[in-house]
């Protein structure tokens, strides 16, 4: 099937070398997939789902049992005491600002411990634009520390929080940063100093792209809240659309009244059908994030043989399923989407292009021929067309198109350098 694909013999030795070394680092990702399934297995079962919990409602949908079965079961698996999981969250980005803007209030200090977060988020705090909406226009105070190494700088960390110091902002995944991502273990190790220093302090994780590549989440290590993304892991890449935030019941109490209003709360709001397609989402996830794991341990391997800089390395503990590969090229930057774009099922015949994204301050490529628009737990590639030209891949429902994909970007760039096969 590989020459039906057009990759040659030396290449499909090359990677199926890689991929043998990766053997032992394979089966351990195992023990976390068998935890987790039995664990959605488990909540499932507590939570007495029913063929009825995928029924429609309508209007208010005051009596959405489908809708409370669902934020019962998430609160369940994420270890936490309660759950907003809806459609109406259009991104992950949209869950964090629903977590933030729900917990801070004017003269809070918001303190983030991972360095500069995604760039969309940006404009929400108020650091690259000002829209009359940015947290820092609505009167917070904002800082930031970033990281050393895989640590967090504990001794700035525990000199920066004051009085005001409402939230201890972590984002698990890199984002577009080629940085090392936080252990659990280190998170819980913060999460007990800085409560030490301010007990009311709230421990607040973006959680995009990390769920269930560990078998428990930031909040059984410390973490109050937490959001996400509905169309990225826990999705397992059935759910259409959505985000959740999960965590102790008073803030996503507040955080339900900038969802719908203070005097609705999450009470209200459908579900719209979606119920049975979010929820078997959620039961197959595990095993997709184990694939995607696999697929960017391949990525990892392939390419830091080739002489690559990458991150995480491959015997690292992977957090979150991001592989950053600095490509130093922006000509291999766009070889490598296009290639992404021709390994996948949807849209194969599309050439992505670089664009001014909202949210970011450079144009961006994205590679995505999913099923679910924008869905990252599919498989996709996306880059900002800046210095030092970095690519970051994800996802992949099946780790057979993400091996192809990884053929076929090795054989554009042995075109691309224009000499002969190096395997």
């Amino acid at each position: 099937m590989y020459r039906d694909f057009g990759i040659s013999q030396n290449i499909q030795d090359f990677v199926e070398k890689q991929e043998g070394a990766l053997g032992p680092l394979f089966f351990a990702l195992e023990k976390a997939k068998r935890f987790n399934n039995l664990k959605i297995l488990k909540a499932m079962q507590e939570a007495g789902l029913s063929d009825h919990h995928f029924h429609w409602n309508t209007g208010y949908a005051y009596d959405d049992h489908g809708r409370d079965a669902t934020e019962k079961i998430y609160s369940k698996v994420f270890d936490a005491q309660d759950a907003l999981v809806r459609p109406a969250i259009a991104s992950g980005t949209h869950a964090i600002t629903l977590m933030l803007t729900g917990i801070l209030r004017p003269g809070d200090h918001l303190l983030t411990i991972t360095g500069t977060p995604y760039d969309t988020l940006l404009a929400v705090i108020g650091t690259s634009e000002k829209n009359g909406s940015t947290l820092i226009e609505l009167g917070v105070e904002y800082e930031e520390i970033p990281m050393i190494g895989r640590e967090f700088d504990v001794e700035k960390i525990k000199n920066a929080i004051k009085a005001n110091t409402k939230v201890l902002y972590l984002q698990r995944s890199q984002g577009y940063s080629f940085r090392e991502t936080f252990s659990l273990e280190s998170l819980e190790s913060i999460a007990i100093i800085a409560k030490l220093i301010k007990p009311d302090i709230i421990v607040a994780v973006d959680n995009c792209y990390g769920e269930f590549t560990s078998e428990k989440e930031p909040t059984s290590y410390g973490a109050d809240i937490m959001a996400g993304s509905l169309i990225k892991n826990p999705g397992g890449g059935l759910t259409l659309s959505g985000g959740y935030v999960v965590g102790r019941k008073d803030l996503i109490t507040l955080c339900s009244h900038k969802l719908t209003s203070p005097s609705l709360g999450k009470e209200v709001g459908g579900t719209f059908g979606i119920t049975r397609t979010l929820l078997q989402g959620l039961y197959f996830a595990p095993t997709v994030v184990t694939h995607a794991l696999q697929s960017a341990l391949l990525f990892a391997k392939v390419f830091s043989e080739l002489g690559y800089e990458i991150k995480p390395e491959v015997e690292d503990h992977r957090e979150d399923i991001i592989q950053a590969i600095m490509l130093r090229d922006p000509k291999k930057v766009l070889a490598f989407c296009e290639e992404v774009q021709k390994s996948s099922p949807v849209d194969s015949h599309l050439t992505p292009i670089p664009w001014a994204m909202p949210g970011y301050d450079a144009e961006v490529i994205m590679a995505a021929g999913t099923f679910i628009q924008g869905a990252s737990i599919e498989l996709s590639a996306d880059a900002p067309m800046r210095e030092p030209y970095v690519v970051y891949v994800q996802g992949a429902l099946l780790y057979e198109q993400a091996k192809l994909c990884v053929m076929k970007i090795v054989q554009r760039f042995q075109e691309m350098e224009n000499r002969e096969p190096l395997f």
